[in-house]
């Protein structure tokens, strides 16, 4: 069972408040003037609740007459309903050891908080509630969902600054996780590398689909799909400790290299989109908001 507590972060140091603040500035900003009617329409809410009863109008559906009222009343009345909008959104984030890997501006673990950061500003600024789940190869911490921007910048604070007890992945565990906590439908956000083999979540996948609305967002750096000729290299698997030693200056380790890992990752998504799941792909670098216009551009015309 994951733990709800704050004790086990490690206190916040001045770079990481500095950098929660960033993420803050630039998340909120562009979640408000880039994303807010686009999130609105994409995710509409569980569906419409009674809310009051009128009299009737030239236009009026029928299907929609209170014949009880307009029995007791003599004159015909008509129900109101309104939307409910609120919704409940989970942020499942990988801190697996992988995730700590970053060649150029970002880690991934840090690209992670700013999808974050963007999708939960977006949804508290439409009301709605957000939680989150940490995981490795078990799930570390669950923050229940609430409202409020003090509550998104805690969530901030424990994907950047959350010390995992595990190193490996499991992306099955957050899910069947989710099912536990979440009785109601939600919208949970899976952030992770997806470097794990495909038959080894997608079956959990396949069942947390058929109750919640799950995205995948899938986030990769450059050096994971092209290597750079840096003569003899070597490579540890951050998961597992192993260590490899690669000959870059090889153009032919280096072409088989990047056939691997784009022949992985088009498995991948061809795999999600199989399942009729819309995965969002992020590097580091910004213009994370374009992926997610991208993607709910995508949602909308499905919709």
């Amino acid at each position: 069972m994951a733990s709800t507590k704050p004790k086990a972060s490690a206190p916040l140091g001045r770079d990481l408040i500095k950098k929660i603040r960033k993420i803050e500035i630039v998340t909120s900003r562009k979640a408000q003037e880039q994303l807010a009617g686009q999130y609105h329409s994409v995710f509409k809410g569980r569906g419409m609740s009674f809310d009051e009863v009128r009299p009737y109008q030239p236009g009026d559906e029928i299907r929609f007459i209170d014949w009880n009222v307009t029995a007791r009343a003599g004159d015909v009345y008509i129900k109101r309903f309104v939307e409910e909008r609120e919704l409940t959104i989970m942020l499942l984030v990988d801190l697996s050891a992988s995730l700590s890997f970053g060649t150029d501006v970002e880690l991934k673990r840090e690209v992670a908080a700013m999808m974050a950061g963007l999708l939960a500003f977006s949804a508290i600024d439409n009301g709605d509630r957000v939680g989150l789940i940490l995981f490795s190869d078990r799930v570390e911490r669950f923050v229940p969902p609430k409202k409020g921007r003090k509550h998104v910048l805690r969530c901030l604070a424990e994907i950047l600054n959350f010390e995992p007890e595990g190193r490996g992945t499991d992306l099955a565990v957050p899910l069947e996780y989710l099912a536990r906590v979440s009785r109601r439908q939600v919208v949970g956000f899976v952030l992770s590398d997806f470097q794990a083999p495909t038959q080894s979540f997608l079956p959990a996948l396949r069942i947390a689909a058929r109750r919640h609305d799950i995205v995948p967002v899938v986030v990769r750096d450059p050096m994971e799909d092209t290597l750079p000729a840096m003569g003899l290299v070597p490579f540890e698997d951050l998961e597992d400790g192993t260590t490899h030693w690669v000959d870059t200056s090889s153009r032919r380790a280096r072409a088989a290299y990047r056939e691997r890992n784009e022949a992985a990752t088009k498995r991948l998504l061809g795999e999600l989109r199989r399942n009729k799941l819309d995965a969002v792909r992020v590097r580091p670098g910004g213009a994370y908001e374009k992926a997610l216009i991208q993607f709910f551009q995508l949602r909308a015309k499905r919709l």
